[in-house]
């Protein structure tokens, strides 16, 4: 079993592996080492003299956004993953476009700092923030760590998600949900599980996260305990899906709400219907225009809106944002919004959550 262990310069948990004495941080390049507890304590460095390590290289996961602290009212920070594997057989069209109007709507919508938006997408120069399967992993401990009561987290994923054969019956289905970062292929995805344990689980009391997960099979991608499964008619119940083998899967206090673009057998669209001329994701686009559109006052009419699009989208032709600081980028970018799209698609957006709670009732605010 994998032990854990904070890396001796920049404090990022880190896997050590059965029996190692020591381990090199792959985000700060520091060298921590893990003292035998039967050794004597070893000497105080002032009796060496070892040259003083070179400067690791900065990285934006070591540290917490600049500017001042935590307020009264908390702190707002961001990751936002977009991936379009591009020049591979997998490539997505919409994936960096969507990363970009989320980003503008946290920005001008809600007031998050842009200094506390950590993006991950091919256009990044900085190899830290190449949405690699190393760089997610960091960017989501990033996001969690030294959050106190009253800060608002979100994470954001567009790109590819799959799903694999679950062996320790903690899944309803049987399967393990999954995000696929660009070097997937050759180091594999990223699982449910490590998602849930990462970001859902060491949240404390008094601080809130939302996921926004545009990719096929992202359900449950979270391990939340519960899902919304919602009628085409808006009536709702609460699924429980925690697992039979009694382990926790909620947060230490905190509240966490997911929506995903589908349900974990279907898969989600990247379509250039939704615009003239650019491909988009299909849930961030109508997550995108709930919000626009003034349907973001619950949880329960920003699921309803986003649905109601997608099944409407069939037959629709027309229709723009409503207005506003967001719709300037989304005309930008989308060329109007315009929503019209033959054949339509059979994905259905998804609520879940670590509490039930009355989706019509209870305020969505970020």
């Amino acid at each position: 079993m994998m032990m854990l262990v904070n890396c001796s310069n920049c404090h990022i948990p880190l896997q050590l592996p059965p029996g190692a004495r020591s381990i090199r941080c792959a985000v700060c390049q520091a060298v921590t080492q893990l003292a035998d507890p039967r050794a004597v304590p070893p000497p105080s460095p002032h009796q060496y003299n070892h040259p003083p390590p070179a400067a690791a290289p900065p990285s934006p996961y070591s540290h917490a956004p600049p500017g001042p602290p935590p307020n009264a009212h908390g702190r707002k920070k961001a990751v936002i993953v977009g991936i379009s594997y591009r020049y591979s057989r997998h490539e997505l069209k919409g994936c960096l476009n969507d990363s970009k109007c989320m980003k503008y709507l946290l920005i001008n919508k809600f007031q998050f700092p842009e200094a506390s938006i950590l993006m991950l997408n091919e256009e990044e120069t900085d190899p830290y923030r190449t949405p690699t399967k190393q760089n997610i992993r960091m960017a989501l401990y990033w996001l969690v760590q030294g959050c106190q009561p009253g800060d608002s987290l979100l994470f954001h994923y567009s790109g590819h998600g799959s799903r694999q054969r679950n062996y320790n019956g903690d899944e309803v289905d049987g399967y393990d949900e999954t995000l696929c970062p660009l070097d997937f292929e050759t180091q594999g995805m990223i699982v449910d599980d490590e998602i849930n344990a990462t970001i859902v689980r060491p949240l404390p009391y008094g601080v809130k996260l939302h996921a926004i997960i545009d990719a096929c099979h992202s359900g449950t991608v979270l391990d939340l305990p519960f899902l919304c499964r919602m009628s085409r008619s808006g009536q709702y119940v609460w699924e429980d899906h925690r697992p039979r083998s009694g382990v926790w899967k909620g947060t230490n206090g905190g509240e966490v709400f997911s929506f995903s673009g589908c349900d974990d057998d279907q898969t989600s669209a990247d379509t250039s219907a939704l615009s003239k001329i650019t491909s988009t994701g299909a849930m961030t686009f109508c997550f995108i225009q709930a919000i626009e559109r003034g349907h973001g006052a619950t949880y329960g009419s920003i699921l309803t809106a986003m649905r109601n699009a997608i099944q409407q989208a069939g037959g629709s032709s027309g229709g723009d944002f409503g207005g506003g600081a967001v719709s300037s980028l989304i005309s930008m970018l989308l060329t109007g919004g315009s929503l019209s799209i033959g054949g339509g698609f059979s994905q259905e957006p998804q609520l879940t959550a670590c509490q039930p709670f009355d989706v019509y009732a209870k305020p969505f605010s970020l």
